[in-house]
């Protein structure tokens, strides 16, 4: 018995529209698919597959895919489309935020050749200048698209206003009142002006505007600002207060998505953007510079050791219990340091460091205690040297608490330099707590042993 349309999974219906024999067939599988359910279906397909098979759609929604689909999918394809096509086919029928972000990924020069073909020039002047924003900023998150009214106007009047621009934008997510020197005053609720007089003027309708940002205002600050007053779209002014453009949730979202993954890989130790099908040298490039520093710090644990060669040859047992000292400054180090990277990650106030550090000693020195009481007990109980055991005891605590402290100060001072926190909770905090922790077993086995 064969399959229901609504049974079919959303591959299974490209699958068959592929294979579709005519026109119509094709139409009855793709048909009320949304763009982002063919955009991840296709992404499993090879390049050749997913050009005849977009050639197939209309161009409005092939812009709509493009927009979602995998950035290197979407270089390889643009690839097989000529400037003239990118203009009219893609551009054209993308809002200007997207558009944009495509366009930041072609040359300089075929960006231009791209803009130059666009029918609209008004349209292509407000793209290009989205283009001139730095990146991470709400200038290049925000769209240009939007709904503005005169605060003058009557009730009557706003919605004919609305209904011209409305046709050049594809989704209303707020109405903007402006006065007469073009300043963003207020919003507009649709069910005030729907409920309100034809002759009630616009003045006695708006509400008054709370939240905005400068187009420099950092994408991380926009981030917060939405999620702390559950915004779903958010202005974006000028110095003067004048609208530019604004953003939507699902712009940040991918922002964020976009930080995540960043944040990761530089706390995985890889210091650039690294895809799947990046070449071996564009991966290595990386992953270099991080196990160099790896590769460095452990030339300083081997002269380190060397240099404790006797203390070593005294005590053969202090030697057993290294690795356990090394790996537990890493993770403390690293623990700590994420907690610090969330935190700074979902605040906008500068963080007070002395009370972090405070708090992070109190964390240390309490669980300091608790795992170095285990390990005394356990040594003992193993049958090690009690001046082995303490040794070990004691350098656990004195290494948790350090590396609390170190793996809390490191990304506040990264973060106070403006350098990106997610770099401490890599392999930099495991490599420096290492080397450092085993510093202070030995010290603290001189102190304890008297070797």
């Amino acid at each position: 018995m064969p399959l229901k349309m609504e049974e079919l999974s959303v591959k299974e219906r490209i699958e068959r529209a592929m294979n579709a024999i005519d026109w119509a067939e094709f139409e009855e599988y793709t048909m009320d698919l949304h763009a982002a359910d063919i955009a991840e279906a296709l992404e499993s397909r090879e390049i050749e597959e997913i050009e005849r098979f977009l050639e197939s759609l209309d161009a409005e929604l092939v812009a709509d895919i493009l927009v979602e689909i995998d950035e290197d999918i979407r270089t390889q394809l643009l690839k097989t489309y000529s400037s003239e096509d990118i203009a009219h086919e893609l551009v054209e029928n993308m809002d200007s935020d997207d558009a944009a972000d495509m366009l930041s990924e072609l040359s300089d020069e075929l960006t231009k050749e791209v803009l130059s073909k666009v029918d609209d020039k008004e349209q292509a002047k407000k793209i290009a200048h989205l283009l001139t924003h730095d990146e991470d900023t709400a200038g290049a998150l925000m769209a240009t698209e939007y709904v503005k009214v005169q605060e003058g106007l009557t009730a009557l009047r706003c919605v004919a206003a609305m209904r011209t621009q409305a046709e050049n934008v594809d989704r209303v997510h707020a109405v903007y009142v402006v006065n007469e020197d073009d300043i963003l005053v207020g919003t507009l609720s649709l069910k005030k002006l729907l409920t309100a007089k034809r002759t009630e003027n616009i003045s006695e309708l708006y509400t008054p505007i709370r939240h905005t940002v400068l187009s420099t205002t950092p994408a991380e600050e926009v981030a917060n600002t939405m999620q702390k007053y559950d915004l779903f779209v958010l202005a974006v002014v000028n110095a003067a207060g004048e609208l530019l453009g604004r953003i939507t949730l699902d712009d940040v979202v991918d922002f964020i998505r976009e930080e995540a993954e960043r944040d990761y890989q530089l706390a995985s130790g890889l210091t650039d953007e690294v895809e799947s099908d990046d070449t071996v040298l564009q991966v290595t490039r990386a992953r270099i510079p991080w196990l160099l520093i790896g590769l460095f710090g452990g030339l300083i644990v081997a002269l380190m050791l060397g240099e404790n060669e006797g203390d070593i040859k005294s005590v053969p047992a202090l030697a057993l219990f290294m690795p356990l000292i090394a790996a537990m400054a890493g993770n403390v180090g690293v623990q700590s340091s994420a907690i610090v990277v969330q935190a700074l990650a979902s605040e906008t106030k500068e963080q007070n460091i002395i009370a972090k550090l405070w708090k992070e000693l109190s964390v240390g020195l309490v669980n300091g205690l608790i795992l170095a009481a285990t390990m005394y007990g356990a040594g003992l109980l193993l049958g090690y040297d009690q001046l082995v055991t303490m040794t070990v005891a004691v350098s656990l605590l004195v290494v948790i608490i350090f590396a609390s402290l170190f793996g809390t100060f490191v990304p506040l001072l990264l973060n106070r330099f403006k350098i990106d926190a997610a770099l401490a909770t890599g392999p930099f905090i495991t490599t420096a707590n290492d080397v450092i922790g085993l510093i202070i077993y030995f010290q603290i086995g001189r102190y304890i042993i008297g070797y």
